[in-house]
């Protein structure tokens, strides 16, 4: 999956533009299954099996990134701008980025600290304090790349390092779409839908969309989920570590997960060589928090990638971890569509 993943995370695609997402994801199953778009971006695949499903399984992963809208161009022609999604502000200072149609070069300023007052030195910025410096020395010449309302997503490359590491932006979801495509590419036992969803990272809009529109029995939602293995912190506050395979939680602020499914992956996981651990805090939340609601009520269960530093240009994952992700969904699937 990492040419997938690389492919995947090389264009932009904060909520509410994943437009180059979806044609690249339409490029790798263009033959291979039936879509289409529905009204508000989502792609949604119908992939035949051998045999058809006695229940009707969704595999869903959100094809948006957290990032930035331009807001306001000053007259000196820096750019203000909004947070798109929840970004720490502290990982925007000194970042490059990208601007726009034109992909306008820029990066995050801010006061440097021998300007600051004694008072300023221990206070961390706004997002509003921020500005975009695109090289330009007016507004007029600003204005002449860029628009209000330009999407803005962080200049960062894709990198492997260590042992099966790889770092880069837009992992979230990035890597919850390479699983599904690689998903759709194979040869599954029961027809199969899947939603490439839009808008997760802004409040989980697409998939309230694309679970009304594909009315599923079951749902597979694939995500990363918030690693906190590093130096200095203990304990449950750990939430979950790299390299011990895929995320399946019990509870997060969207969703109390059917607890049935979630026993049933833990005992796949055994049954099938696996790595597969939960989560030991409750935080976050994802497209299941739109789809268990939709309709008349649908199954759902998270398989999510433990990810360190999420949300910031630098998240970093383990490629292990993706192809257990990407095994216990197939075997989740299998079962929910005979069940």
């Amino acid at each position: 999956m990492l040419e997938l993943i690389k492919k995947f995370c090389g264009v932009s695609g904060i909520s509410g533009r994943e437009d180059k997402v979806r044609e690249l994801i339409i490029s790798e199953i263009e033959g291979i299954a039936d879509y289409e778009i529905d009204a508000l971006g989502n792609l949604i695949v119908h992939k035949k099996g051998k045999k058809p499903a006695k229940n009707k399984v969704m595999v869903a992963a959100h094809m948006d990134e957290v990032g930035m809208i331009v807001t306001y161009i000053s007259d000196d022609g820096t750019l203000k701008f909004s947070t798109v999604g929840g970004v720490d502000a502290r990982v925007y200072l000194g970042r490059a980025v990208k601007v726009g149609e034109n992909a306008v070069s820029g990066l995050i300023g801010v006061k440097p600290i021998h300007m600051l007052e004694k008072s300023e030195e221990l206070d961390m910025p706004k997002a509003d304090e921020l500005y975009i410096d695109i090289g330009a020395s007016s507004k007029e010449e600003a204005k002449s790349v860029v628009n209000l309302g330009d999407d803005v997503w962080f200049d960062s490359d894709i990198v492997t390092f260590g042992d099966g590491f790889l770092k880069g932006r837009a992992l979230d979801d990035r890597v919850g779409c390479a699983v599904a495509v690689s998903m759709i590419k194979s040869e599954l036992e029961y027809d199969m839908e899947f939603a490439f969803t839009v808008q997760e990272e802004i409040g989980t809009r697409g998939a309230a969309t694309a679970a009304f529109g594909i009315a599923p029995d079951y749902a597979i939602v694939l995500e990363t989920t918030t690693a906190a293995d590093i130096p200095g912190v203990e304990n449950e506050k750990r939430v979950c570590t790299l390299g011990e395979g895929a995320v399946v939680g019990f509870m997060d602020n969207g969703t109390i997960y059917d607890r049935e499914l979630y026993k049933l992956a833990f005992r796949l996981g055994e049954e099938n060589n696996i790595k597969v651990q939960t989560k030991t805090m409750v935080a976050g939340g994802n497209d299941a928090r739109a789809i268990h609601k939709s309709g008349k009520g649908v199954r759902t269960i998270a398989v999510s990638l433990p990810c360190r530093y999420l949300h910031s240009p630098s998240c970093v994952i383990k490629l292990s971890d993706g192809e257990c992700v990407r095994r216990l969904a197939l075997l989740l699937g299998e079962e929910f569509c005979n069940a």
